[in-house]
């Protein structure tokens, strides 16, 4: 698999809390002259990235992020204005104690409402796998499908553990036929970039992707 090939699935990321906006530029320029998926970068500067870059990038955000408790009515919002400033992705993190409490009607409910707020955008969820039991991965698999997201994300990157081959795996069981994978978090390795697109994802979320793949 080449380089640009790896890219093409690349969301080139940068979600440190004290990123500055010369950091956020250089990770746009190289995503521009890379051609990465998209970059995805917290949603305070999506609005000037827009407004620098125009249409030469695709800009990707965080929504609930990085813990997921927020109410859905807030996330709801935080969607609904990243979309006016310029998002054309949202990655948005379930509400994991509702998973801890086996109501999963509500964390379907909260990604239906989420992916109405985005309409035609794309709608990633983050379902933290490294705070999940294997059963709880499979009936949030479930809620991701009904709910009628795009993707589902193993990991923020900010938990305790990122993407594992063996969730990609499971997910691929579990999911409906019209969402597909992102992995994110833990990806250090070339080995890693291939691994987890072979498996059959279709996004990778990574700071570190160019790093990796220089010759």
């Amino acid at each position: 698999m080449d380089k640009k090939e790896i890219l093409r699935h690349v969301d080139h990321t940068l979600l440190k809390p004290y990123s500055t906006w010369a950091e956020i530029q250089k990770i746009c320029e190289e995503s521009i002259e890379n051609e990465t998926a998209s970059i995805c970068i917290p949603p305070a500067y999506i609005r000037r990235i827009a407004e620098t870059y125009g249409d030469k990038i695709n800009i990707c955000t965080v929504i609930g992020f990085p813990l997921g408790y927020n109410s859905t009515a807030v996330k709801v919002y935080e969607v609904q204005q990243a979309i006016a400033d310029g998002a054309n992705e949202v990655d948005m993190v379930i509400n994991i104690g509702d998973v801890k409490n086996g109501d999963f009607d509500k964390v379907t409910a909260e990604i239906r409402a989420l992916k109405e707020a985005a309409g035609s955008h794309i709608l990633k969820v983050i379902v933290e796998t490294c705070y999940l039991t294997e059963e709880e991965k499979i009936r949030v698999c479930g809620c991701v499908t009904e709910g009628g997201a795009d993707y589902i994300k193993t990991s923020t990157g900010f938990g305790t553990d990122g993407a594992r081959i063996e969730d990609i795996r499971l997910f691929k069981e579990h999911i409906g036929p019209n969402v597909k994978m992102k992995a994110a978090g833990g990806v250090k390795t070339r080995e890693d970039l291939e691994m987890f697109l072979e498996a059959g994802c279709e996004r990778i979320g990574t700071s570190s992707a160019l790093k990796l793949l220089q010759d």
